[in-house]
């Protein structure tokens, strides 16, 4: 099944998965269908979906770590399980489990690994490591031992070695697992900024609603066993507080506040910030803003 996805029309997808299947050896199969998975350039994409619905499958096809028993999938126009050595430097990755990722003793070492070993010169090599650490904030830990660092610094030296080749798409499976409100907020800020001043693409798969506002121009919402069966920006999937029910996830609070409120017959829209609410039941109230 092809669904067409029109606000892409003139912009160029850089990602498109189309009805793949994979069976896992215990026989679990995960059908990623419904709706067929499109990204473009520059935009910021969530997977949302309650835990063993088949995110990271979908972001595992992405990489070419899976190739699908059926269904297609492209990244930048090729198949990333038979070709992703043509595409490796352009697609950067960040683990749920950053000591997963991280692989070398020191800061330093684990960051230039990718440049060391793709045949960048020493002073290439150095100038990327730098550039990046500076960026991410960590320059200070960079002789530190990687298994002495707390949960957020880890994830942020992953974060450091997957940008150092600064790729135009990067691929993060649950980045906020774990991290308490300021890291998380920390690396929040990181990411968008990374948009912001880049361009860079992201998709990013999550069970946390709370964190898809700030983070997503467009969601995909998926259900056990791989099913997607919503796809838009993060305004229209929270219309629906019951949908997200259906698929096992709790909405935002504000969702399901501001729609009893208009269950009840005082309609204040639907804000999708605290800020903006607040000045819903200021003008509500009478008050100014």
């Amino acid at each position: 099944m092809t669904h067409e996805h029109p606000e892409l029309l003139g912009r160029q997808p850089i990602v498109h998965v189309s009805c793949v299947r994979h069976t896992y050896p215990d026989k679990t199969s995960v059908h990623l269908c419904g709706l067929d998975f499109v990204v473009a350039a520059g935009e910021r994409v969530v997977v949302l979906g309650p835990n063993g619905c088949g995110k990271s499958t979908l972001l595992y096809h992405i990489l070419g770590l899976l190739a699908p028993e059926e269904g297609e999938v492209r990244v930048f126009g090729v198949d990333p399980s038979r070709q992703f050595s043509k595409i490796r430097e352009r697609v950067g990755v960040l683990l749920q489990d950053a000591d997963e990722q991280i692989i070398a003793p020191t800061v330093w070492d684990d960051v230039s690994f990718s440049p060391r070993n793709y045949g960048y010169t020493s002073a290439e090599v150095h100038r990327k490591v730098a550039h990046v650490l500076e960026r991410m904030g960590i320059a200070h830990l960079k002789h530190k031992v990687c298994h002495y660092l707390s949960g957020g610094e880890k994830r942020k030296v992953a974060l450091a070695g997957a940008l150092v080749l600064e790729p135009e798409l990067l691929v993060l499976d649950e980045p906020f697992e774990g991290l308490d409100p300021a890291s998380r907020v920390d690396l929040m800020n990181l990411l968008n900024d990374l948009h912001a001043r880049r361009g860079v693409s992201m998709v990013l798969a999550t069970h946390d609603v709370n964190a898809v506002t700030a983070m997503a121009d467009r969601v995909y919402l998926l259900l056990r066993g791989g099913e997607i069966v919503a796809q838009g920006p993060p305004a229209d999937i929270f219309r629906d507080p019951g949908r997200l029910r259906r698929s096992n996830l709790e909405p935002p609070v504000l969702a399901e506040l501001f729609q009893r409120l208009e269950e009840l017959g005082v309609p204040l829209g639907r804000p999708e910030t605290v800020e903006a609410a607040a000045r819903a039941l200021a003008e509500r109230c009478g008050r100014p803003r």
